[in-house]
């Protein structure tokens, strides 16, 4: 059997995929930058996301994150906040689709870093992330990965256990994260002769995913501060 911590920092990679991997605005911004300006911006988009949840992990082992849950209006407002601002980079990935010129660097190049940190850190899917399975990785005891499974966990029970608090399982999530950051860019990079054709569709399948993650966050937010 496979020891306990090499289980554990395995979990945390997969913990960190599941996290990184999903689609959605990050991903959108992360896709843009990778396509319009190359890998670099699209591993700088990446990272900046994964700054976010660095900061969303430092307020869960503060207890913070839950502060923010339980006050509704602060987090009605992050909500309605990233609304916005996604409806603003969705417009600007949209009016964007007749430019093919790879590697253009306006906004510095900070941009896509910059963007995808200030949506990752209003983004209450993030919130939500660390305050259910993020909590529960920090928190100090074991977790039978396949016992939950169903019909099938009560004989897979105990083949998978991880150390829950454990370092190696925090190190394996930032692991996985930065899997994806950086093997993302690279394959929407590959074959750098078909990048121009493929912009426009790019930058119109984020714009659309950001416009309408956007105006779901600022209805979500408003309802609530309404």
């Amino acid at each position: 059997m496979v020891g306990t911590a090499v289980l554990t920092v395995g979990a945390g990679v997969l913990f960190g995929l599941a996290l990184a991997a999903p689609p959605g605005p990050m991903n959108a911004i992360i896709a843009e930058e990778s396509v319009r300006r190359g890998w670099g911006a699209g591993f700088r988009a990446g990272l900046g996301a994964m700054v976010a949840d660095f900061v969303f992990f430092l307020l869960a082992l503060a207890g913070l994150v839950a502060v923010i849950e339980a006050a509704p209006r602060v987090r009605a407002a992050m909500v309605a906040v990233g609304g916005v601002l996604m409806l603003y980079f969705g417009y600007g990935a949209l009016a964007s689709v007749g430019e093919t010129l790879t590697g253009e660097s306006d906004g510095g190049p900070n941009r896509g870093f910059l963007k995808a940190f200030v949506l990752a850190i209003t983004n209450p899917y993030q919130i939500l992330f660390w305050l259910t399975v993020g909590v529960g990785l920090l928190s100090s005891g074991t977790l039978d990965v396949l016992s939950v499974l169903p019909l099938v966990g009560d004989a897979l029970a105990g083949l998978v256990v991880v150390e829950t608090g454990s370092p190696l399982l925090v190190g394996g999530l930032f692991g996985g994260i930065v899997v994806w950051i950086v093997g993302f860019p690279a394959a929407l990079v590959t074959g750098r002769n078909r990048v121009d054709r493929l912009a426009p569709a790019v930058a119109v399948v984020s714009g659309l995913v950001l416009v309408g993650a956007g105006v779901l966050f600022v209805i979500d937010g408003l309802s609530t501060l309404v």
